[in-house]
């Protein structure tokens, strides 16, 4: 019975990251959260990093077919100099930049913010944040398609996506406030913000695979992670399609408005 238990609130966690990954709510926060309320005290980065990759293959999936139109356009491009092929080619290349900052960063800081960030009072001040950037853009129109980028663009969004190192401040909602200011149009930053999520889950998913086979606990808790990682990828999926709906008709004000909620009861429930 204890297991099973065990099991369900793996289960729980898995949801937890599938569902917000996506959406401008974070994810890292409200895994904290989950944690937190579930009584769970999970050691080490091979779960986080696990329920992660499982998200990653849910955006690689809805996609799949932006990323081969890159890859083919961008090898074509190499190769050809076809001018129809360039705005890809370029396309990747501010995908490359964006990417940079987070992974510096990440790199020089991660000990300082698991120390001095990670905590369940931080994730409730830094979901308000989250909600007063996402407020502040609501009713932003761009008029910027993947072709009116510039590195400028890249390095600033790249930068949001840096920020978004701190538990309770969204990832896609970051580079999403971030692109939108800028003057994307609501698709050009929705593709652009969850390409470039890529890289940097790819990232992480390679420094810490050390991590998962160093991991005394995985033989214990085989089943409740697979579980986690089911949960995860399917999860993502559908929030993922669901969000991008929700972009579409320009609704970003409802998740202002649950992290004016859920921030102050985190902080002070906590």
């Amino acid at each position: 019975m204890e297991e099973l238990l065990e099991s369900l609130k793996y289960l729980l966690l898995g949801l937890f990251q599938g569902i917000t990954e996506p959406i401008p709510i974070s994810s890292s926060g409200h895994l904290e959260i989950a944690e937190h309320f579930l009584g769970l005290q999970i050691e080490g980065m091979s779960f986080a990093l696990l329920v992660n990759t499982a998200s990653l293959l849910a955006v690689l999936i809805i996609y799949r077919k932006d990323i081969i139109r890159l890859i083919e356009n961008g090898l074509n491009f190499l190769k050809t100099k076809d001018k129809e092929s360039e705005a890809d080619f370029r396309f990747i290349l501010y995908l490359i930049v964006g990417t940079i900052p987070a992974g510096v960063i990440g790199i020089l800081f991660e000990d300082f913010i698991e120390e001095h960030l990670a905590s369940i009072k931080t994730v409730g001040i830094t979901l308000l944040v989250t909600g007063i950037a996402l407020w502040l853009i609501r009713n932003l129109r761009g008029r910027k398609n993947d072709a009116d980028l510039s590195y400028r663009d890249a390095i600033i969004v790249g930068l949001a996506q840096a920020v978004a190192l701190i538990p309770g401040i969204s990832r896609s909602g970051a580079t999403i406030v971030a692109a939108m200011g800028l003057g994307m149009k609501q698709e050009t930053a929705l593709r652009y913000s969850f390409l470039l999520y890529i890289p940097v889950s790819v990232g992480g998913m390679i420094l810490g695979f050390s991590d998962i086979l160093n991991d005394p606990y995985i033989g214990d808790l085989a089943i409740p992670y697979i579980l986690a990682f089911i949960a995860s990828l399917i999860a993502s999926y559908i929030s993922l399609k669901w969000f991008m709906n929700i972009m579409a008709k320009g609704n970003l004000k409802y998740f202002a408005v649950y992290c004016f909620i859920v921030g102050p009861l985190v902080y002070f429930l906590s």
